[in-house]
């Protein structure tokens, strides 16, 4: 747990500042009630262990119970709260599984009860008023509540809830104590904390304070004239929409502390003269297209300065973002450094080093689990004593035994794919080492704010000259013969074809089997020339499947998604994508960036299901209609979700509790704003929260965001 950030008492009257806030950050068996073993149920809820994490675990839905009728007026399929006196109990024959009945009357009506819960049914006596809560089923001639939610003697009625709170559940824990936990956090809030957003919005959107709006969350009865009408739908929206813009706002905050502190990191000026990069170009034999020699400069540009670069290298597929990391790395060598790249999978890692070793004009080492025995011990040496001015992996490269010279770059490829310590851990290998981390996915800009706004951008667009679009086509399943029949005239006309089978489930086994099975189906009808590549086969074999394909031996790959990056083979133009709807419009964009890699005309045909859902059909339209990965990017986002900026989860919508996505659609530019006006760009603080006033400090204290710095300069 974050320790809280200090402030002035004048911000809590009457309490010191520290002590006002405590009972919200502590442990949530310090509520009255609550014992160990159900804080850990509350907590499993919560998300977390202290009694804020409670509050911020808002109900699912309200169940409305306003309706209370005499029993004559009772209508079937309605949530009635109603009293009677109870005039008969019939108790269920031994060892059955029946209920037991009671029937109530109010003198209008009657009414009969069913009880499962022996425990309910024992607090039911013949002649005693009673008044409960339920659903109202009819069965047979007869109206019915089975199993009421409340249960209470009549004069005690106010106990039911006029508008009911339903709080998220798990087994061993129930409504009741949910309820008591949560009435007990709320008395726990400070009268008259501090305002952190700007008043004139308050006034705009005529929100609540922050204590009224958690109320108004979890107790809605507690909302002015909610026992009639529907006014108190606009006031709970409008509570909600303040604690969503507080979240966003705490996580905006939390970001620029984090930039602001990045910038002020010491560092050192990476600059060179260019003489290595000219060598490797030359090799390279073209030049650097526009769009490379701009991203490049801002790249340089960053590493010349005496901060420590974080910087994110956002492009499409085929963009050229290779060859930009190196000419980046080549100039970290250029000012007497190493540099490093980490890609997420062998086949990736080897790609890159095959590439650097054909380009670059110093040494390129080559580090993954699969290098053993005398060939690790070299290359860790070579590592170590600086031989090695370039070094190319895998997550092998953050192991203990990896020592660096002097590391002054370190490259992360496909950054999504790595966890946020594992990219912290490449950097921390050397003294001040700037970052560099590139995705081929682009990044829709709510997510660049959500996720990535503590990093500078650099935006690859274009492609290399020569590349042709991809024609893309969905096909029915109900059309495989034909689709079948299409392939076997491409190859009688010497194409090379991808053919990416399936996802099955999170089973990679059963991913394997389907790929073996389409193998075999496959070479059964056109023949032995076909590879298979998978993620369980061993590096070596399946680089040589790899390679086989790549050089023309074999005319067809089928394969899982292990060829989703990594895989360069200018001489293959058909990519067969079976089952598309399974697969995220991200990744169905990189798996098409296979082909369309040299001169001829390239197509992707995506097999679909014939029964496809309407998301699946706009997911996949989508990808017919367009190849601008930024444009997919912001659909897959919408359509999927983009991950968590202060945490480290990956992927998925950000992991607000208050802040559903309509809101954050709705709310993350005035958060954004705000932020800006409250911590402005300024000379670079290595502790930019000094400068933060004390309502700020309050609100990143208890959204938990004081050691958000560490995590976002993971990127």
């Amino acid at each position: 747990m974050s320790s809280p950030l200090s402030f002035t008492s004048s911000s809590v009257p009457g309490q010191d500042g520290n002590s006002a806030l405590a009972p919200l950050l502590a442990p949530l068996e310090s509520l009255p009630g609550v014992s160990t073993a159900r804080a850990k149920l509350l907590g499993r809820i919560a998300g977390g262990r202290r009694v804020m994490d409670l509050l911020f675990c808002l109900p699912e839905s309200i169940t409305d119970r306003r309706l209370r009728p005499t029993l004559a007026q009772l209508r079937p399929d309605t949530i009635a709260t109603v009293t009677g006196v109870v005039q008969d109990i019939r108790s269920p024959a031994p060892r059955t599984r029946q209920p037991w009945r009671v029937m109530i009357d109010d003198a209008t009506g009657v009414l009969e009860v069913a009880f499962f819960s022996p425990w309910q049914a024992k607090q039911v006596v013949k002649g005693e008023s009673i008044a409960l809560s339920g659903k109202v089923e009819r069965f047979g001639d007869k109206l019915t509540i089975t199993s009421p939610d409340y249960l209470v003697p009549a004069n005690q009625i106010e106990r039911i809830p006029l508008l009911d709170p339903v709080w998220p559940l798990t087994a061993g824990l129930f409504t009741g104590q949910v309820r008591m936990a949560m009435a007990a956090a709320l008395r726990l809030l400070p009268p008259n904390l501090p305002e952190w957003h700007d008043k004139a919005l308050i006034k705009q959107k005529n929100w609540p304070d922050f204590a009224t709006a958690l109320n108004w969350m979890h107790f809605p009865d507690t909302i002015p004239d909610s026992a009639q009408g529907d006014a108190w739908h606009g006031n709970r929206t409008r509570a909600q929409a303040r604690l969503a813009c507080d979240e966003l706002l705490a996580d905006q905050l939390a970001m620029r502390i984090a930039q602001q502190a990045s910038r002020a990191r010491p560092g050192r000026s990476l600059n060179g003269d260019g003489h290595l990069q000219k060598q490797a170009l030359a090799s390279f034999g073209h030049e650097l297209t526009y769009g490379q020699k701009h991203v490049l400069r801002e790249i340089e540009a960053d590493m010349a300065t005496p901060h420590c670069m974080s910087r994110l290298l956002q492009g499409d597929v085929g963009a050229g973002k290779t060859l930009v990391a190196l000419m980046a790395m080549l100039r970290a060598v250029e000012a007497g450094t190493q540099a490093a790249l980490m890609a997420p999978t062998e086949i990736l890692a080897r790609q890159h080093a095959a590439t650097f070793r054909r380009l670059s004009p110093v040494p390129v080492a080559f580090l993954s689990s699969s290098v053993k025995g005398k060939a690790r011990k070299q290359t860790l040496q070579d590592i170590a004593d600086g031989t090695a001015k370039l070094v190319v992996g895998t997550h092998a490269l953050v192991q203990d035994g990896v020592k660096f010279a002097d590391l002054g770059l370190a490259v992360i490829d496909e950054q999504h794919r790595f966890g946020v310590d594992q990219r912290l851990a490449l950097v921390e290998k050397g003294r001040d080492a700037d970052m560099l981390v590139m995705t081929a996915t682009p990044i829709p800009r709510t997510l660049l704010l959500t996720r990535f706004g503590e990093m500078q951008i650099s935006r690859l667009e274009g492609k290399p000259a020569g590349r042709k679009p991809v024609r893309t086509s969905l096909h029915s399943l109900g059309n495989f013969e034909d689709v079948l029949a299409g392939i076997g005239r491409a190859l009688d006309k010497g194409a090379q074809i991808f053919w990416v089978c399936p996802l099955v489930s999170e089973s990679e086994a059963m991913d394997l089997a389907a790929a073996e099975a389409r193998h075999a189906a496959l070479v059964e009808r056109f023949g032995d020339k076909i590879g298979l590549a998978h993620g369980q086969q061993d590096a070596n074999v399946r680089e040589d499947v790899l390679q086989a394909f790549a050089k023309g031996k074999t005319r067809m790959l089928v394969a899982t998604t292990v060829i989703e990056v990594g895989v360069d083979v200018p001489s293959a133009t058909i990519m067969v994508i079976e089952h598309a709807e399974r697969f995220g419009l991200a990744q169905l964009h990189q798996l098409r960036g296979r082909v369309g890699r040299g001169a001829d005309a390239s197509f992707c045909l995506m097999l679909h299901d014939e029964g496809l859902g309407l998301t699946a059909r706009r997911r996949l339209s989508c990808l017919k209609e367009t190849e601008d990965g930024f444009l997919i990017a912001d659909e897959d986002f919408r359509l999927r979700g983009g991950g968590e900026a202060t945490g480290r989860r990956q992927s998925g919508l950000p992991d607000y509790r208050m802040a559903p996505e309509m809101l954050v659609d709705m709310l993350l530019d005035t958060a954004h704003d705000e932020a800006t006006e409250i911590l402005p760009d300024g000379p670079p603080s290595s502790a930019p929260e000094k400068n933060l006033p004390v309502a700020a400090r309050i609100l990143l204290t208890l959204f938990n965001k004081t050691d958000a710095a560490r995590i976002f300069s993971g990127g």
